[in-house]
């Protein structure tokens, strides 16, 4: 039996859908265990290519279950859209299962949200994730097993509603129609019934078979509501350990914890950033969004906001989840640049700090940076670490020798084929 769990080492966007993707060849079970439809995974593969905002990316193994897990907060109309589009590029949604525990975003969440952004947000992608989260620990939202209770569903309506209106009545907008959202989450309990499950008792079967599992967390560790640039935060944890806590197994049963790090930094919305590049610097490796992998939102669109690697980064994310490996992805973007950078250090009013300052410092501080010799080759056609060009190695061996965690995965391409495995 094996227990992975894959997160992101930075702000998110790192490339863990394309991780999950290769990894799910030799898992039982792949379980979304964090985090809605508020970021997308992409995936290039032989079927291909897509953007997975809910459903597990290794949907695309077709003797491998899939679970949305418990912690996860799932707007019914978005996995009902996103099964539709699998199923039309004839990817089987057979083995898709959906914990009756997991959170649901309601129309009204998606509502709220838009209606805070426009009066001073934190660039959040507006999909009602924080609200549907809020209302969790309010003990006033719906979970996705209320849709088959008829009675339970209404008698939850009917209480959380008058709370809900006088919400977007402060906004200046009309109440929630109570009978036909009735009748909507009744329509979603037709449809989702089939794949819905106790999700504690699917982990717990897999574990007690010995079977593989594979946890697949959304956005990063600097996006934690407890652990990141508060408050410029999502709203769940997006850390190793959490797969765990919102499953119900012990921590200690996880085997290996995959930390993904881009070859550069990039980030959405608003908050610190350390190394941000300014606009002329960061084209290059952005791109136009021509391109699947170019530097834009997978679910808004927007442009990624985009800085070089950041070490105190990485390292606080090691000392956050414990990685045993590291995938590192997007080499390629460098493959035009003469120079590149990594952030080795932080300096505040000219003194060195150690660990991960608070956010008002982060607007405050300098980066250290150590200036590497770029290759200018083309790295994508490389299919093991020898055959990279040599200033490429030394900068992977730099960071891995910072760090202190062995790379195992190198990404060099968008494309499930593109990724060097180290031994």
């Amino acid at each position: 039996m094996s227990i992975k769990v894959v997160v992101g080492a930075q702000w998110g966007d790192e490339g863990k859908g394309k991780m999950v993707d290769l990894l799910s060849e030799n898992a039982d079970l792949v379980v979304r265990f964090q985090g809605g439809d508020n970021a997308g995974h992409t995936v290039m593969n032989d079927d291909g290519t897509f953007k997975q905002h809910i459903i597990p990316c290794g949907i695309f193994r077709k003797d491998c279950v899939n679970l949305i897990g418990t912690g996860t907060a799932v707007n019914p109309d978005v996995l009902l859209g996103e099964i539709r589009t699998l199923q039309a590029a004839g990817i089987s949604t057979e083995n898709l299962r959906l914990s009756e525990s997991a959170q649901l975003v309601m129309p009204y969440h998606v509502t709220l949200d838009e209606c805070m952004e426009e009066t001073g947000g934190i660039g959040t992608t507006r999909r009602g994730i924080g609200q549907a989260y809020a209302d969790k620990f309010l003990r006033k939202n719906l979970r996705a097993g209320d849709l088959k209770k008829t009675d339970t569903l209404k008698a939850i309506l009917d209480d959380n509603l008058p709370f809900i209106n006088a919400q977007l009545g402060y906004f200046g907008l009309p109440a929630v129609n109570s009978a036909e959202l009735l009748e909507k989450c009744l329509e979603w309990g037709r449809r989702l019934s089939p794949m819905l499950c106790n999700g504690f008792e699917l982990i717990h079967s897999y574990i007690d078979a010995g079977k593989n599992i594979l946890f697949e967390g959304q956005l990063g560790v600097m996006k934690d509501i407890d652990l990141g640039i508060y408050p410029y935060v999502t709203a769940s944890h997006p850390v190793a350990a959490y797969a765990a806590v919102s499953s119900g197994f012990p921590a200690a049963k996880i085997d290996e914890i995959t930390g993904v790090v881009k070859a550069f930094s990039s980030a959405i919305g608003d908050g610190p950033f350390p190394t941000e590049m300014n606009l002329e610097e960061s084209a290059v490796l952005r791109g136009s969004g021509a391109h699947p992998d170019d530097e834009y939102g997978a679910t808004t669109g927007r442009a990624r906001r985009i800085g070089w690697l950041d070490l105190a980064v990485l390292k606080y994310a090691h000392a956050v989840n414990g990685f045993t490996e590291l995938a590192l992805t997007k080499l390629d973007k460098l493959d035009t640049l003469q120079t590149i950078k990594i952030a080795t250090a932080y300096l505040v009013d000219g003194q060195a700090i150690t660990g991960m300052p608070d956010t008002d410092e982060l607007y405050r501080l300098e980066p250290v940076y150590e200036s590497f010799d770029g290759w200018l080759q083309d790295t994508s056609s490389c299919m093991d670490f020898e055959s990279l060009p040599e200033n490429a190695k030394k900068y992977i061996v730099f960071i891995e020798n910072r760090v202190g965690i062995p790379i195992r995965y190198i990404g060099t391409g968008p494309s499930r084929k593109n990724i060097i495995l180290v031994k």
